[in-house]
């Protein structure tokens, strides 16, 4: 399963009834097509950075979907016709939720293995002054 972040920016003269349904109709078009939407976030009216179609500010929704990849284009195609969405961008982040899993991983195992002094290592041999080197542990050594 593919993770999918669907933001999309609405009109701020748009009725909050009316951005309610437009979150329910994506939400069940992704839910038809065999996905399943883990959160959906609402983040509220914000001022944009540049205006869009004389408006400086507007509601921002986020889905999160797991999916197979072949709801968002449909979810896409949706949000193209509907008058009140005036911006949308989708995003795949499995990867980089895969990557920031690993990252907290590797954290609480050194935390352990220093006995909860995470930075315990630092500057040991130069009396402070050196910075802190992370191994990676996808390179291999040559």
């Amino acid at each position: 399963m593919r993770v999918y972040e669907v933001m999309f920016i609405v009109a701020p003269n748009t009725e909050a009834d009316v951005i309610d349904s437009l979150v329910t109709q994506l939400s069940d078009v992704a839910t038809h097509q065999g996905a399943r939407v883990t959160n959906v976030h609402r983040m509220g009216l914000r001022r944009l950075a540049y205006p869009i179609q004389k408006f400086n500010e507007a509601h921002y929704i986020v889905l999160t979907i797991e999916g197979s990849g072949a709801e968002i284009a449909e979810i896409e195609r949706r949000m193209r016709v509907v008058d009140a969405i005036i911006r949308y961008l989708t995003i795949r982040i499995d990867e980089d939720l895969k990557r920031a899993d690993k990252l907290k991983k590797q954290r609480v195992a050194r935390a352990a293995a220093s006995g909860g002094h995470a930075r315990s290592r630092r500057g040991a041999s130069s009396g402070g002054n050196a910075p802190y080197v992370e191994s990676n542990d996808d390179e291999e050594d040559e």
